[in-house]
């Protein structure tokens, strides 16, 4: 692989990070993932993201990029970063891109899951994957709830107060959510995200399957657009970053095996 610009697919178990950007005194992905890099390069190594996660979040497929003058194989980046990086950061794969790419600025739409175990007891095996809720959920009020969340909406009652973003609207593309022995998986897939939005839709969807609220709520807190109206922020250790969907163009081997709620249909 010639010296220029590569691409990474990497995975994470964000529990001990405090998020992905790098701050000083604190552990971060992106800090691992440079140090990692630089030693493979021989040379410092600046890495950008498809989307910037919080501490505690987790992801599957986290996009990144980054410049390079050091001639590797494809094999190399993978190998020589993983055996330089913790056990909770994984590079699964790397691909050369054009001088034209990147992982934040190209990216044509991104993936995320929450999940949510509801069962009487905790999980110990699931304490740091999912957010645990003794009481039951009720996943029809649930779904009837997301219906008013899909397609192009002003989401301000969804950010967070210190949200940066110049413009709060956003596509939502699909809202899905399923269960299988208590483990509720929220789906969601948009041309981008604000600050803590899918973290905020979490927690009002489950205000509303615990019947602290009517269906009716979401589409009430979309026309007020206020997000001092809009409930508890989920906590952060049931969110995936899950991918970025890129151009064909580049060619980026990322899965195709992802579950087909992971993906942009082409309409």
């Amino acid at each position: 692989m010639r010296p220029g610009r590569i691409a990474l697919g990497v995975e994470y178990d964000g529990t001990h990070f405090h998020g992905w950007q790098t701050q000083s005194g604190v552990p971060s992905v992106q800090a691992a993932l440079e140090a990692a890099l630089s030693r493979v390069a021989d040379h410092p190594v600046i890495v950008h993201c498809a989307g910037r996660t919080d501490t505690g979040v987790h992801a599957l497929e986290q996009v990144v990029h980054f410049d390079t003058t050091a001639t590797r194989t494809e094999r190399s980046w993978v190998l020589g970063a993983n055996v330089n990086l913790p056990p909770t950061v994984g590079v699964r794969w790397a691909h050369p891109v054009t001088a034209d790419f990147h992982a934040r600025f190209s990216a044509q739409a991104r993936h995320y899951r929450y999940q949510i175990l509801a069962r009487r007891t905790r999980s110990p095996l699931q304490r740091d994957r999912a957010v645990w809720v003794h009481e039951a959920l009720d996943l029809d009020r649930m779904r009837t709830a997301a219906v008013a969340l899909v397609g192009e909406h002003d989401f301000s009652s969804f950010r967070a107060v210190g949200c940066q973003a110049k413009s709060p609207i956003r596509c939502v593309r699909y809202l899905e959510l399923s269960e299988h022995d208590g483990l509720i998986v929220l789906a969601i897939g948009a041309n981008g995200f604000l600050h803590h939005m899918v973290r905020n839709i979490a927690g009002v969807l489950m205000a509303i399957g615990r019947g602290e609220a009517s269906p009716d709520w979401t589409r009430e807190l979309l026309a007020v657009r206020d997000r001092r109206l809009g409930g508890v922020t989920a906590p952060p250790h049931g969110l995936y970053f899950v991918r970025a969907d890129y151009p064909a163009d580049f060619h980026l081997p990322q899965s195709e095996n992802a579950h087909p709620l992971q993906r942009l249909k082409n309409d």
